[in-house]
């Protein structure tokens, strides 16, 4: 299952030559390292403004493997009351973006995120559409490369890059420090189509849950803008029963499961 969340460097020494497909299956490994049927989490999703202000958002997410083993994720949220009921729905396609809806309760219906707002801010973050569903991206629409091998607060990481195939995605290439035991990728550096670093994902309190090592905090800054987003995931529960009928525009706009 693939999932949607650093100050010094010490340089370990010149790594051996690694051809592209081994970058390939470091970050393949990274976002399916987690074996299990269904993930379900409560975050706490809190931007900070420029000058310090915040506002805060309580969302449930909801996610789980189709029978071909692509991704499907729903996110639900629940306060504060002028978003509560604005459900958001990601099926993973093979070889090309994935497909998302949102459901918004004051226009009463489904409406389909087209590509052209991928980059689009996600519900007021500095979270765009693509970056949510970014875990569960198709490692074959990128072409990776290991670019060093590197202490990140003092855990041996692969440092790979990734360049989109697709010229029209919103990011030029992507970095990401991924740990060379446990495959969690700790830190994502983002850069736009002027090879500008724009934005920065970090994960961090890294725990054992139900066996699985698990990041409860993600945090996603935009360095322009002077303003962060973190993800506070409060509960999360691995394997337990989700019913399919989430994973579908009628959930979406109706909010009801039915088994």
């Amino acid at each position: 299952m693939k999932r949607i969340v650093f100050v010094l460097f010490a340089l370990l020494g010149t790594a051996l030559p690694v051809f592209p497909q081994d970058a390939a299956a470091i970050v393949s490994a990274s976002r399916n390292r987690i074996k299990a049927a269904t993930v379900s989490t409560r975050t706490r999703m809190v931007t900070t403004a420029k000058d310090g202000s915040t506002k805060e958002q309580m969302l449930d997410q909801y996610a789980k493997d189709d029978a071909s083993g692509k991704s499907r994720t729903v996110i639900v949220f629940q306060r504060p009351p002028g978003v509560r009921g604005t459900r958001f729905l990601t099926l993973e396609n093979r070889g090309r973006g994935n497909d998302q809806w949102i459901f918004l309760p004051a226009l009463g219906k489904v409406r389909r995120i087209s590509s052209s707002e991928g980059s689009d801010s996600f519900m007021g973050t500095d979270f765009s559409y693509d970056d949510i569903s970014s875990a569960s991206r198709d490692s074959d629409l990128d072409t990776h490369s290991l670019v060093r091998e590197e202490a990140y607060n003092g855990r041996a990481c692969y440092v790979i890059e990734s360049r989109p195939k697709d010229a029209s995605y919103q990011y030029s290439r992507m970095v990401q420090w991924i740990d060379k035991d446990t495959k969690i990728s700790y830190k994502l550096d983002l850069y736009n189509r002027r090879n500008a670093l724009v934005k920065t994902v970090e994960m961090s309190d890294i725990k054992d849950v139900q066996g699985w090592l698990t990041a409860h905090i993600t945090k996603m800054t935009t360095h322009a803008d002077g303003t962060f987003t973190t993800l506070f995931t409060d509960i999360i529960k691995y394997d337990d029963p989700i019913p399919e009928s989430v994973f579908t525009t009628s959930y979406l706009e109706t909010g009801k499961a039915t088994r």
